[in-house]
């Protein structure tokens, strides 16, 4: 049937593909913005999710995705890459495939970003961080890498960009997948308020409920916060997560560090004679012209060795962090990062952190655990007093290079930024970094910032394989 305007112009017949995926969509959107239910809306949605073959489990709130998982297992594959999909070849929509991709987004985004209000316990935070971690993997990610760096690199689309296709939650599609940058800080900041609303200590106190927790940057901080109010038992359950939380994200960094981190052949040093350095190709096409084709045999003059010896050379790596309340997340990171650099050959590492008084960890720098529990977060900034431990450091400017790690909201400003200057100035590498987060979010003092600029010492800011590069670079 056509309906005709006064024009005599035919309307279209309404799909009705398009109208499911919408009533999907306007549940989801009901959902996010009031918490009651809309019944018009709830039996429409279950009539378009039985229709389309799906379990209505999707649309029960208290279910998480991987109890639906469980329980259909074909529905796995589905939800990777889920809202960061691939064009279809011949360019026709495929509309009831669209309307299964609305029903299994919705279930996703709603469980991540509609968390119940109200206190949190154990197991409902490790339901959210699961689903949270379904998000991840529908978006084209790996768990945990957009809420703090567990996990990978990002997998986008073939060529490393985003997916053209999809044109939003409206769309044809739910691809999220440009929004990835905003979604990172978003989910660590649900996560965190999860976190707040748990009775932490209890939970600790009992091995049962602390086994249920999955460590992450939002509950590592609460547990750096508190651990000079816990004991016994609550205090060996936060080192254990604080200890599984490090070994996690050291693994990625240290992939990451490991990838280029020696220089390059040193063929000034002759190669060592042993048998595993011998050079096999060499060898025989070298030594060719000694074929003896009557006796069928290759007669050898002289064996090629491989070099292996490289160069290097010693530096010196002091790490300054500010270990305010705001900085948290690169204070875990950039302590962790010391802790690879500590253990690499002619790599002399040095550690200070600080707040309104300054500390040196050197001594523990190989190890982030021991390293993170002498740390005190919060309190007031003043860079000066690590100052005072960083410069009789330098004995080396030229072999010396500096990571200073803050969001630059300091006291003196200007006296600080004077004894930085003086560092660049005396021939040592300055490197001022703004934020070595995961998620790449952070906030620089834009005094600090220009002057900087100004200075030739741009401030690096985003994620940490920036520094892992930069780093790199100056030591290998």
């Amino acid at each position: 049937m056509t309906h005709h305007t006064s024009g005599n112009v035919d309307a279209p017949e309404p799909d009705p593909y398009d109208n499911r995926r919408q009533v999907l969509y306007w549940r989801l959107l009901a959902r996010l913005f009031d918490p009651e239910e809309q019944a018009a809306l709830e039996s429409a949605s279950l009539a378009v999710v039985e229709d389309i073959g799906l379990p209505s489990a999707l649309l029960d709130p208290g279910a998480s995705v991987d109890s639906v998982v469980q329980r259909h297992p074909e529905l796995a594959a589905e939800f990777d890459g889920l809202m960061a999909p691939a064009p279809d070849e011949d360019g026709v929509r495929d509309r009831p495939a669209e309307v299964r991709r609305a029903a299994l987004a919705s279930k996703v985004l709603l469980n991540v970003f509609a968390p119940r209000s109200g206190t949190v316990t154990a197991e409902q935070l490790a339901r959210w961080q699961s689903d949270a971690d379904w998000l991840e993997r529908a978006l084209g990610c790996r768990p945990g890498e957009l809420r703090g760096g567990r996990g990978g690199t990002h997998r986008m689309g073939a060529g490393g960009g985003v997916s053209p296709t999809g044109t939003g939650i409206g769309g044809p599609t739910p691809d999220l997948s440009r929004l990835i940058p905003a979604i990172g800080p978003e989910l660590g900041s649900i996560e965190g308020d999860l976190v707040k609303r748990m009775y932490l200590r209890e939970v600790l106190a009992d091995p049962q409920l602390a086994s249920r927790l999955t460590p992450s940057m939002s509950l590592i901080e609460q547990l750096l916060r508190d651990k000079n109010n816990l004991s016994g038992v609550a205090l060996a359950n936060a080192k254990a997560l604080i200890r599984r939380y490090v070994d996690e994200v050291t693994e990625v960094l240290r992939t990451q560090v490991e990838k280029a981190t020696v220089g390059e052949l040193d063929r000034s040093v002759p190669p060592k004679r042993v048998f595993r350095n011998l050079d096999l190709d060499r060898t025989i096409w070298k030594n060719l012209t000694n074929w003896s084709p009557e006796e069928e045999r290759l007669y050898v003059d002289r064996l090629y060795y491989r070099h292996t010896s490289r160069k290097t050379t010693p530096q010196r790596l002091i790490v300054v962090v500010d270990q305010s309340g705001s900085m948290v997340d690169s204070m875990v990171n950039c302590t962790i990062l010391a802790s690879i650099f500590a253990g690499l050959p002619k790599v002399d590492v040095h550690l200070i952190a600080y707040d309104t008084q300054a500390l040196d960890l050197t001594p523990w720098a190989h190890d982030p655990f021991e390293t993170l529990l002498r740390t005190k977060l919060g309190g007031g900034t003043d860079g000066t007093v690590a100052m005072q431990l960083a410069q009789p450091k330098i004995a080396e400017p030229r072999n010396t290079v500096v990571v200073w790690i803050s969001d630059f909201y300091e006291w003196r400003q200007q006296e600080l930024f004077d004894g930085m200057a003086a560092i660049h100035r005396s021939g040592a590498k300055f490197i001022p970094v703004g934020s070595v987060t995961s998620s790449g979010r952070g906030s620089v003092n834009p005094w600090y910032r220009e002057r900087f600029k100004d200075l030739g010492t741009p401030v690096i800011s985003g994620h940490i394989k920036k520094l892992v590069h930069e780093l790199k670079t100056f030591l290998t």
